[in-house]
């Protein structure tokens, strides 16, 4: 592939842009995918993926082999520039756009007449609008998303994804998409890339309105799932179900509580309602409110875990089940089976057994404070009391009798009768 046929340059080669490139490529378009991770770059370039989510690997496979897909270290040229690089938030909550703006930096000597950037990276609203001013300064040679609309414009549009780990590429593709512009021809040129392979309905808005829906989604999910945890404290208080609670709650036909858990985690959900808090404190209390609420679960999961411990020997091993922010993943962003499993191996060593059947090693921090990787039937003979961390299907498959002897704390609700 010569370095001037690339017709779309993805930047950010993570859970998000590598997906995307290669849905993209599969569709006979050839793409550039950049990231500054040399051993993601290699790895692709030799048809493997460095993420776990099905239908990946025959995708990346597939385009390689073809010569539709190649990884890079640097931009290239190219029509249409798709950046979709992570957007966390600092230790005071505050949005970091560090690799937005490092992004638009690495594309700034490619950009020719006519070119198309998508921003797809979670975003405070305004990121769009910061980001084409950035290029400008840059690039006062350029008409960049201002003037007259013409073909020599450099359209500037945001997209958020709407996917599901472990859906991600089915999600991509049958998903509806909120498609925003700086201008209405920006809009119109995103909407037309979008439309190559998205069978969704692509709908047409301004990038700022686009941003606020993006995190809007997540806060909205945030918020309830707030709720569904302070309802399994309250249950607890009352000493009964809030499984059965919310089944029997969500049997009203205008009532979905989702489901309580150790916290929340992913890049996402436990971040985006920050930059909402961040940009709008005094409107948005409600939304720091839940956050908040969502961030102390871990704290409450860990107190139980003491409690039940007191009753036990003192040399009773723990077995944490799951690391990952979901069901069926690799993922451990912002997890909150991780930072649990973390403070319990900070307090108990070599007592804590980890089973997370979607890694190969555990992250150095936890093995060094002697927590062990073993599998989930050692753990199930080895430890007097299991924390059900995640539902992952291993998990959901496991017997009655195997644990009915044990203490379970179960955060997941897939052990109970």
């Amino acid at each position: 592939m010569s370095r001037l046929t690339h017709y779309c340059c993805v930047i950010g080669l993570g859970y998000i842009g590598l997906p995307t490139a290669a849905l993209v490529s599969s569709r006979d378009i050839p793409v550039l995918g950049v990231d500054v991770n040399s051993s993601v770059v290699d790895n692709i370039n030799a048809g493997e993926t460095h993420i776990v989510e099905p239908d990946l690997d025959g995708l990346v496979q597939r385009s390689v082999r073809l010569g539709l897909l190649r990884a890079s270290l640097e931009a290239e040229p190219a029509k249409v520039f798709l950046i979709a690089v992570p957007t966390p938030i600092d230790e005071e909550k505050r949005p970091d756009l560090t690799a937005v703006h490092a992004a638009a930096d690495s594309i700034i000597n490619v950009l020719k007449p006519g070119d198309l950037i998508i921003l797809e990276s979670t975003s405070p609203v305004g990121t769009t609008d910061g980001l084409a001013a950035r290029l400008r300064a840059r690039r006062p040679d350029l008409a960049i998303a201002e003037g007259a609309e013409n073909d020599d414009m450099v359209s500037v549009a945001y997209c958020p994804e709407r996917v599901l780990p472990g859906r991600i590429m089915q999600e991509l593709v049958a998903n509806d998409r909120c498609v925003g512009g700086i201008t209405p021809l920006c809009t119109q040129r995103a909407l037309a890339f979008y439309n190559q392979f998205v069978n969704g309905t692509c709908i047409a808005t301004t990038a700022r309105v686009a941003e606020l829906v993006k995190l809007s989604e997540n806060a909205f999910r945030d918020l309830n799932i707030a709720f569904a945890n302070t309802l399994s404290m309250v249950s607890d208080r009352h000493d009964i179900s809030v499984w059965e609670v919310i089944e029997l709650a969500n049997r009203h036909p205008r009532v979905n509580i989702l489901k309580p858990g150790p916290g929340v985690g992913g890049h996402c959900i436990a971040v985006d309602p920050w930059f909402i808090v961040h940009a709008a404190p005094e409107e948005a209390g409600l939304i720091r409110m839940g956050r908040e609420v969502n961030d102390a679960k871990p704290h409450y999961v860990l107190d139980k875990v003491r409690r039940a411990l007191e009753t036990l020997p003192s040399a009773t091993k723990i077995a944490c089940l799951g690391l990952a922010f979901k069901a069926d993943i690799d993922d451990l962003r912002e997890s909150p089976a991780l930072g649990i499993s973390h403070l319990l191996a900070s307090e108990y060593g070599s007592r804590v057994l980890v089973v997370e059947p979607n890694v190969r090693s555990l992250p150095s921090g936890l093995a060094a404070d002697g927590a062990q990787l073993v599998t989930l039937d050692e753990a199930l003979e080895q430890s007097g009391l299991l924390l059900v961390l995640v539902d992952h299907r291993q998990f959901k498959a496991v017997a009655r009798s195997r644990y009915s002897t044990k203490t379970v704390i179960d955060t997941r609700g897939i052990w109970q009768s």
